[in-house]
């Protein structure tokens, strides 16, 4: 028997969806093909649809069962680990129009929202109800939650209140597998405090990068918002190593602030470049820590970071509450990355390591860094660990791109010696799996691949990703 031809399947996907709007122009598709990972490779989709339902998704993957055709879906498209990038022949399930804030319930502090929903979005609808809803990837005024729910994002508050995970209490899915025929909808979890009826599959789902199924509506826990101005420590060291040291003793005296982040010299620089926001990047990095707790007890906080950093040798050191300055240096930490994107192709690491290990981890790179002859910015999320080397090659340059990918590479390696791990919040996607499988037990990979199997028996949603083949 002759298989179809991909026009062929085109028009039977059409029929089949024939109250949906297939997108089948190529300038339309190579837009949708892929997300922010550079280099991370992208195939060639058969169709687009963006969904406006969950009746819509569930009609889309049920045809795309009948039809063997592989689904991809994707959000903001603002990934870096090559997740959401379409594979040859693909169906590309654009959920960015599934973006309604459904419920928020402020008696349980719980919301209900669609994938679709911008992160920073449903920070300000909570916020009208005296609610919070802490992870904040920097990329969170234009990720989705359905984006930061299949990475398990973290972002700058991760280190004191926790990452996507400990907030996603339940979820809604289009999957296949033991569930029953593709497009068949669950829903999983619950919306109290606590349960624990049965497996965690609303966890196994969150980290997934959408290789068991599509999300289309996550039941969120929200927090009282923050009563208080943040107080900001500030501090200034003149190598990268010195600033790994600050966060060792800060980690080893037990202090925990809400965020303690990272920038260094080529971040800064790049930044002042491009928005001019009044820095003054002459320090090789920058801690910038926030304390939230309220009171004298802040106080006391604040001043615990401000003496750890001086004894770690910082050169100046400076505590704030002025929301506006607070503000511009935060703001700065979120610019880093796209500002170092103006500058050339940018390869993203995402490693994490254990705290005290963060001044090697900064050390390691920098020689990694000389070695290859590789420029290398680094912003990181240091409180917990996680680093984001960004390795920045000039444009159609293919020796200085291999250099990078080599760097990349040994940047990884470096982390599991040090007992971390390849992915602290981006995902594994298509850049990491052989890191991965470098991290992982024999044995536990061949779990990983047990589940996929079982509950995708078909390899229909995302395959390539996470467990598939390098």
């Amino acid at each position: 028997m002759t298989a179809p031809t991909p026009t062929g399947l085109a028009d039977a996907l059409r029929a089949a969806l024939s109250d949906s709007s297939l997108i089948t122009d190529p300038d339309v598709l190579g837009a949708l093909d892929h997300d922010d990972a550079e280099w991370a490779p992208a195939g060639r989709p058969l169709a687009a649809l963006r969904a406006r339902s969950t009746a819509e998704v569930a009609d889309a993957v049920r045809a795309c069962a009948d039809l063997r055709i592989p689904v991809v879906p994707r959000g903001a498209g603002t990934g870096l680990s090559g997740g959401a990038n379409a594979v040859d022949g693909c169906l590309v399930l654009d959920l960015s129009k599934m973006n309604r804030v459904l419920e928020i319930d402020a008696d349980d502090m719980v919301a209900v929202v669609e994938p679709g929903v911008v992160n920073d979005d449903l920070k300000a609808a909570v916020a009208g109800h005296g609610l919070w809803y802490p992870p904040d990837p920097a990329s969170a005024p234009w990720s989705t939650i359905g984006g930061n729910v299949a990475t398990n994002a973290g972002g700058l508050c991760c280190l004191k209140y926790g990452v996507t995970r400990e907030y996603v209490l339940g979820l809604e899915a289009v999957v296949g597998g033991p569930a029953g025929a593709y497009g068949t909808v669950v829903k999983l979890g619950r919306r109290t405090a606590k349960g624990v009826a049965g497996y965690d599959l609303t966890g196994l789902f969150v980290g997934s990068e959408g290789t068991f199924g599509v999300v289309t509506q996550v039941t969120l826990k929200l927090r009282p918002a923050p009563t208080e101005p943040p107080r900001t420590v500030v501090g200034a060291f003149d190598t990268l190593v010195a600033a790994g040291e600050a966060v060792a003793t800060a980690t080893r005296e037990g202090l925990q602030p809400t965020a303690l982040e990272l920038l260094d010299r080529a971040c800064l620089t790049a930044v002042e470049d491009w928005k001019h926001l009044g820095l003054e990047p002459s320090a090789a990095a920058l801690l910038l820590a926030r304390v939230d707790s309220p009171g004298a007890w802040g106080e006391h906080e604040a001043a615990a970071l401000a003496d750890a950093f001086r004894r770690s040798g910082a050169s100046w050191v400076e505590q704030s509450t002025d929301a506006v300055e607070a503000e511009a240096l935060f703001a700065a930490r979120r610019l880093a990355y796209p500002a170092l994107e103006r500058l050339g192709p940018v390869l993203t690491e995402d490693v994490c390591v254990p705290r005290s290990k963060v001044p090697q981890m900064l050390a390691s790179t920098e020689q990694i860094g000389r070695r290859h002859g590789v420029q290398i910015a680094t912003i990181a999320h240091a409180g917990d660990g996680n680093l984001h080397p960004l390795l920045i090659t000039p444009p159609g340059d293919d020796a200085a791109r291999d250099a990078a990918i080599a760097a990349f590479e040994e940047i990884l390696a470096g982390a599991i010696a040090l007992g971390g791990t390849v992915s602290g919040e981006h995902g594994i996607g298509l850049l990491k799996r052989q890191g991965m499988r470098d991290e992982l037990d024999p044995g536990a990979q061949a779990m990983q691949r047990a589940v996929k199997a079982a509950l995708d028996p078909l390899d229909l949603f995302n395959p390539g990703k996470v467990v598939g083949d390098p």
